[in-house]
């Protein structure tokens, strides 16, 4: 009996602190992810190796004198644009590292985030969550400028001709879809506040744009709720199943 009394009170105990939090937040995607990468290793993840390759070989070839006008053509996104080139080049400006940042940051965001993301919700989910983010952050610049900068929501007619690359946006947009997936909500919720933070110290396009990326993901989240809860339950799949604590011996 006291035994019994002991173990449900340690099994109480792990459930409220800390190791009992990280359990029910972290635990389903830590578990779908490490299961991924044994059983398949790194062919767990090709899209996402194909993603960093493309991201490097932007990198090199738009420092090279030959390179930067191709690279410009293919992939530079700006506000001053036509729309219809600006989402011709959209797909493209994902993996187009930013010329003011260093190439590691990149490359590691669509490595780590990308990666978790192929895994837990599938290839063609995370090109489509990303694209959406990446296109939402596009749309905005555009709507920024035209508001101004006397809203918090504007932006002032200089940044229209601010080079718009990178994955951020795409990254962003992924982590929030995917917490709110494996029902990571605090992760999420944190994602959100970063991204809050970073408007309100730096008002920038850049992390305005990554507001706007997170608007888009909680939009799909909605339309993606309601519709599952209309089915009559979450569509099958990994992201759905859920875990359980295992057993003391």
């Amino acid at each position: 009996m006291s035994g019994t009394s002991r173990e449900d009170r340690e099994h109480r105990e792990d459930r409220g602190g800390v190791r009992g939090f990280a359990r029910r937040e972290w635990a389903p995607l830590f578990t779908a992810v490490r299961t991924a990468l044994v059983t398949k290793r790194w062919r767990a993840v090709p899209m996402t190796l194909a993603a960093v390759c493309l991201t490097a070989l932007f990198q090199v070839v738009q420092n090279q004198d030959w390179g930067y006008g191709p690279v410009h053509d293919l992939g530079f996104v700006r506000a001053e644009d036509p729309l219809w080139l600006a989402l011709l080049r959209t797909p493209l400006s994902l993996f187009v590292p930013a010329l003011d940042l260093p190439v590691w940051g990149a490359l590691a965001q669509v490595l780590l985030v990308f990666g978790i993301a192929e895994i837990c919700l599938g290839r063609r989910r995370t090109l489509a969550v990303a694209y959406l983010s990446t296109l939402a952050g596009t749309l905005y610049a555009r709507v920024g400028i035209a508001i101004g900068p006397d809203s918090p929501f504007g932006l002032p007619a200089s940044d229209a001709l601010v080079v718009d690359t990178g994955p951020s946006a795409a990254v962003v947009g992924l982590a929030v879809y995917v917490c709110w997936r494996y029902r990571a909500h605090w992760t999420g919720g944190l994602v959100v506040l970063a991204m809050v933070v970073e408007v309100i110290v730096k008002p920038n396009l850049a992390g305005k744009e990554h507001l706007a990326a997170i608007a888009a993901a909680l939009v799909l989240i909605a339309v993606v709720a309601r519709r599952e809860r209309r089915q009559g339950g979450v569509e099958p799949g990994p992201e759905t199943r859920s875990w359980k604590p295992p057993i003391r011996s």
